[in-house]
This record gives C-alpha cells, structure tokens and sequence, in this order.
C-alpha cells in the first residue's frame, strides 16, 4: 500500500516509516518538523535502502494538505502528528486543543475531498484516565481524562467514530498505546526530544550520558509494591510493528477497530531506573519529588484482542528496551543534531 504517514519523522512515526518500508509499502511523511528532524528520515532510508517521499507541511494548512492529496494517490493515513507533551497541555491547552484537533479535522477533510476513507489514528492509554480495572482491556470504559493531551485524544477517537456513522465506508482503526521507549537496534534513530524531555527513559538516557543531573521520580507513596507508579513500556519497534499488522484490518468491513498496543506487564519507575542502570553499566542518580497532578499508580494493558485479531504481540523486554534506548543516546548525545 501507499501510505500517507503524518509526523512521520517524529519518534513513533520514524519507526514506524522504516517498518512500513521493510514489509514492501511505499511511504509519504508530512511533518512540520516543529518536534522531529529531517535526519530521521534520512536514516530511515539509509537503514532500509528504500526512498520515501517527504513534505515539509502543517496539518493546519489546509492548502498544503490538499496539494499533498492532488500529488500524491495514497490507500490509507497512519495519523502521528500532534503535540504530545501532558504537562505542557495543562499550561496551553488552547495551543492543544487547536493544533491537534484543529489539525486532524482539516487531514480529515482532505482525506475525504480525495476519496482516502482509511485511517489508523495514534491514541494513548490516557483515555482510560485513572482506569476502572487492571489490567486495561478495550472495553475498559473511558474514565475522567487528567490533562487536555488525553482529552484531545479522546475527542479525535469520538470524531473519527462519527465518520464512520455519518459514511460507513470510512475505515477506521484507533490504536491505544501505553508507554513506548527504546529505539531502533541500530542505535540510528530514536527519540530525540527538543528541550527537556517530558518521558522518563529519554530523561534517564540523558542523565546517563551526563546531559542532566538526576532523575525526578514524582512520588513515592503511591499504592505499588515499591510506591512509585507502574506503567506498561513497550519497544517502539514493537508499536511499530502494530501499526504495520493493522494495515490488514483495512481488508475487512469497514468499522471502527480498536486496539491497546501494550506488553501486558508493568514495570514501576524504580525498576526501569534499574534496568538502565544495568544497561548503562552504573547507578544512575534519582532524587524523590512531589507527585505530579494528573499521575495515576498503575496503568498497564491487555493486548490479547492485537494478538487474537492482528496477530501482533509485543516481543521485546525491558533489557532490550533499555539497551537500546542506550545504544542510541550513547552514539547520539545530542540527538540528530551533530
């Protein structure tokens, strides 16, 4: 197939573009570059031996979108592009709400000027807000969403539901994933986050390559075993992997499919400290701080309807999560900026 990745040189998207290109597809990127860089995509095609086309657009130009959808015939949108960072969404929800919702009405819109009726739609286990069961199965009700990140993604699910309902043609699949970390075995791309990063392995890589000081862990007194927060981290070449097995999903009848995108198992923030401590080779230094408003205990998923439906499981543990995360802040200190 022909697809149309949107920030697709972001950190999932990269992965994602060099998996698309191993299993035969063809690939078109639009990003606006605002969180990514050119680079990955220059690795990813150096990773593969394949070329892909590039766009250097923002959903929010409506202008733009459309010449991408006259140029190019694509099958089907994996959609990325978006703000991700939960706490910056607490301080600018306005900047939330209008590039991520805005943004997709208007890839919607173009998709459906140009007759492209599949989308596979990057959600997030946040929409579960502090979950009714553990583990999170898909039926696992929505529950009250902590921060306008989560929220943005829980509304884009219920619009692109609804054009299902209003065209039942439109194909859609919404991918929930839990925590992706890692990187590419090759230590050649990864997530190369701009400022200081808002997830924890890449603030614990660059603590380990001596860029920051010292890890925060953000509460200790929460009801785990060791009493900070447990969550469900998965390899990015594995969450790669789900969007590609997806793609068969667009065979079927058209629907509304959804998927969690998880190992199953949680690791807490103390242990994914000690895993990359091994990884690394030595201790790296944490410090305990408050908790963090919107932060629940424990979130990890049940994947088994992926693995029933797609065939897709998670393989990779937290070993190789690590070493690899480690693999390519070592070789890449400062991301793709040389």
């Amino acid at each position: 197939m022909r697809i149309l990745v949107t920030g697709g040189a972001g950190y999932i998207g990269s992965h994602t573009c060099l998996e698309l290109l191993n299993q035969g597809h063809e690939v078109v990127v639009v990003d606006n570059l605002c969180n990514a860089s050119e680079e990955s995509l220059n690795r990813v095609k150096e990773l593969t031996g394949k070329d892909l086309t590039f766009y250097k657009a923002d959903l929010l130009d409506a202008d733009a979108m459309n010449e991408v959808f006259d140029k190019e015939k694509v099958d089907a949108v994996i959609h990325f592009a978006g703000l991700k960072a939960v706490g910056e969404s607490v301080a600018k929800p306005l900047e939330y709400y209008h590039n991520n919702i805005t943004g997709t009405l208007i890839l919607c819109d173009a998709m459906r000027k140009h007759g492209v009726k599949k989308i596979i739609f990057s959600s997030s286990a946040t929409v579960y807000g502090d979950p009714a069961f553990i583990p999170i199965t898909e039926d696992c009700p929505k529950g009250k969403i902590t921060n306008p990140y989560g929220q943005t993604k829980s509304m884009l699910e219920q619009v692109l539901t609804d054009l299902h309902v209003a065209d039942p043609e439109w194909n859609v699949i919404l991918l929930r994933y839990f925590n992706p970390v890692g990187a590419h075995e090759s230590g050649r791309i990864g997530e190369d986050p701009t400022g200081i990063p808002n997830n924890l392995t890449p603030y614990i890589t660059q603590v380990a390559v001596g860029k920051l000081k010292e890890v925060n862990v953000f509460g200790n007194d929460y009801d785990t075993p060791d009493g900070t927060g447990v969550r469900d981290y998965i390899h990015v070449m594995d969450l790669a992997s789900g969007h590609v097995k997806a793609l068969k999903k667009f065979a079927d009848k058209p629907d509304v499919y959804i998927y969690n995108l998880g190992t199953g198992r949680g690791y807490s923030v103390l242990e994914m400290i000690q895993a990359f401590s091994k990884a690394v080779g030595h201790d790296i230094p944490y410090v305990i701080r408050p908790r963090r408003a919107g932060d629940i205990a424990t979130c990890y998923a049940d994947a088994t309807k992926a693995e029933k439906e797609l065939g897709w499981v998670a393989e990779r543990g937290i070993d190789e999560m690590c070493q690899d995360a480690w693999r390519w802040q070592s070789n890449n200190p400062n991301g793709y900026r040389s």
